[in-house]
């Protein structure tokens, strides 16, 4: 009798699939030990990859499609859909898609506008902010995002570098707009968020919103020819001065809008901006993402850190916008019953601290944080797609091919690039500190500054490496670990953050000096225990007989100046120090105020 095996053979591997195991199984472990990334990068990269041939596909086509033009389409796909929710109240595709074409109506009837042509928005965070930005984009017209916190000379200042026709300012704003009124220029058309006006020569807009067609304007009003044509003006401390109006095209706007889906979010996702709408964060990442995505958005007036779980369990929100500040609150908040009981599973931003980081995942649940590196003005752009706490990204070789920069050595006293014998700068090494550059060519343009070639050149270096380079100078001290991870490491020049916001300390100190006991200022950024960024110190020569009069400095800063950017700190010297380029010494004052400040706060 035959048995099983005879009726029923197993059936017998090839002689070399053993040795193809081992092999794969080799292979799989090599890699773990030596590109653990490996996989983690190849996803991010195709998404990358996909992203520009989709663009480059609509160029070949002949087609420039811009953020406008997704949004429109979606208002006819899923014209029911919430595209905002705000204080409880739905705004859908349609609703926001056809009150912009009422404001773009009442703009097309009652002014002059012509294509191109720049108008001024100053309104905080509101549904009717993105229906003017978007009504005046259907119109073809340049809007300029002003920050509702700059006051009187600064805010002037603002207006007048971007040129606008109009200036719309929102109902919560009018105090603002009445300090700056009078010294406005006469040829600015002003319209306020109301039905009834006050000011003499200002027009009301939402009366005529109300009276408006819904109709969409011209096409050919809206229409883009040209991806790189500026469609925005979004304000920026760079470095030095007073704020700057960045030039920001249809080509930067998509690739903001395209940082969620980057980071995995869909359709589905609900993202909860709390971020001011006039930064790029929230207006770009956030508000374009959420067209990109076709996804949701629910906004704040306000960050909150005693409603912000609420609110998110409230609306189902499952992605929220950072920045490094707002995870401390979060943190400092007392501890509450069912903390982790929320939908959040994406957290996207910048600045956030890595014992921020830990506590913050420790107490709020396995949430993804995806940390990003970019200026608003820049022409490059890290992604921490990893999760790896403290990086604000990660290179390799194929980024570096489609996004080239280089992290070179800087003089901290000089304030300038080091530059060899031969005149060329040199780069760090891995581990070291350097200045973060960007390679600008026709793929990664810089725009520059509106009204400002002077400050636009000043972001360039040229013949960096060889004859004819040009490079973005971002401002920035990064460093690069053996893992080809990047991290933030430090500003350069005259500016500091706090609070989230960039601060040009020779706008502050031209504040100061206005004070008639003052003879000197020099302000700078000091650390302080357990908070992110800088706060301010100022440096104080008082005149000869003079004595420092603390309750009119109060009233100077807080009157001119934005509350992040008001020092906290005064010092009062009897001598400024200075470089050997005959610069305030800054670095020095930093270094004793840091021992200061530590002594205290480890009391």
């Amino acid at each position: 009798m035959r048995g099983w095996d005879d009726l029923y053979p197993l059936p017998v591997p090839p002689s070399w699939a053993p040795g193809a195991a081992v092999g794969i199984l080799s292979l799989h472990f090599i890699q773990k030990l030596l590109f653990p990334y490996f996989w983690a990068d190849l996803r991010y990269l195709l998404k990358v990859l996909t992203y520009g041939l989709r663009m480059e596909m609509y160029r070949l086509q002949g087609r420039v499609v811009t953020v406008l033009d997704k949004f429109m389409k979606l208002a006819e796909k899923q014209p029911h859909k919430p595209f905002l929710i705000y204080e409880g109240t739905v705004h859908t595709y349609r609703d926001v898609d056809r009150r912009s074409n009422r404001i773009a109506q009442v703009f097309l009837q009652h002014e002059a506008l012509k294509k191109g042509d720049t108008v001024a928005l100053l309104m905080g965070n509101e549904p009717d902010f993105i229906h003017v930005w978007f009504g005046l984009a259907k119109l073809g017209c340049v809007v300029a995002f002003l920050n509702f916190n700059v006051r009187l000379r600064s805010l002037l200042h603002c207006v007048s570098s971007c040129e606008p026709k109009i200036l719309v300012v929102g109902a919560d704003l009018l105090g603002t707009l009445e300090e700056i009124l009078p010294k406005l220029q006469k040829d600015v058309s002003v319209w306020i968020m109301a039905k009834d006006s006050t000011f003499p020569s200002v027009h009301t807009l939402l009366d005529k919103i109300e009276a408006a067609s819904d109709d969409p304007v011209p096409v050919n009003r809206c229409s883009a020819s040209n991806l790189k044509s500026a469609v925005l003006y979004i304000f920026t401390s760079g470095t030095t001065g007073l704020p700057k109006a960045a030039v920001i095209s249809h080509l930067q706007i998509l690739k903001g809008a395209a940082g969620l889906w980057a980071f995995g979010a869909t359709s589905e996702d609900i993202i909860y901006i709390t971020l001011p709408l006039y930064h790029s964060a929230a207006s770009l990442l956030g508000i374009g993402g959420c067209i990109e995505l076709g996804a949701t958005c629910v906004l704040k007036k306000k960050f909150s850190a005693s409603q912000f779980w609420s609110d998110c369990r409230r609306y189902n929100v499952t992605v929220i916008q950072y920045i490094g500040e707002l995870c401390r609150y979060l943190c400092n908040q007392p501890v509450k019953e069912g903390e982790k009981n929320h939908k959040v599973r994406l957290a996207v931003g910048n600045g956030v601290r890595n014992d921020v980081w830990r506590e913050f995942l420790d107490r709020f649940g396995a949430i993804k944080i995806c940390e990003f590196y970019g200026a608003t003005e820049g022409n490059i752009c890290f992604m921490n797609h990893t999760g790896k706490i403290g990086s604000v990204g990660r290179t390799n070789f194929f980024y570096k091919l489609f996004f080239p920069f280089d992290l070179i050595k800087y003089d901290f006293q000089k304030d300038e690039p080091i530059r060899n014998k031969h005149g060329w700068c040199e780069k760090v090494k891995k581990g070291e500190a350097g200045l973060l550059i960007s390679k600008v060519n026709a793929k990664n343009p810089f725009f520059g500054y509106a009204g400002n070639k002077r400050h636009t050149e000043k972001k360039l270096l040229c013949e960096v490496f060889k004859k004819g380079d040009l490079y973005f100078n971002t401002g920035d001290l990064m460093v690069q670990d053996h893992d080809n991870f990047l991290y933030f490491w430090d500003r350069i020049g005259d500016t500091f953050r706090w609070k989230g916001e960039n601060v040009a300390t020779t706008e502050v100190s031209d504040v100061i000096v206005m004070l008639d006991f003052i003879q000197e200022a020099n302000v700078y950024g000091v650390s302080v225990p357990d908070h992110e960024g800088k706060a301010g110190m100022a440096s104080l020569i008082l005149k000869q007989n003079a004595s420092l009069d603390l309750e009119q400095m109060y009233k100077q800063v807080v009157t001119y100046l934005p509350s992040y950017a008001c020092p906290l700190f005064l010092r009062v010297q009897e001598k400024m120090e200075m470089t050997g380029t005959f610069k305030q010494q800054k670095f020095r004052l930093v270094d004793e105020v840091f021992i200061i400040l530590n002594m205290y706060f480890k009391k």
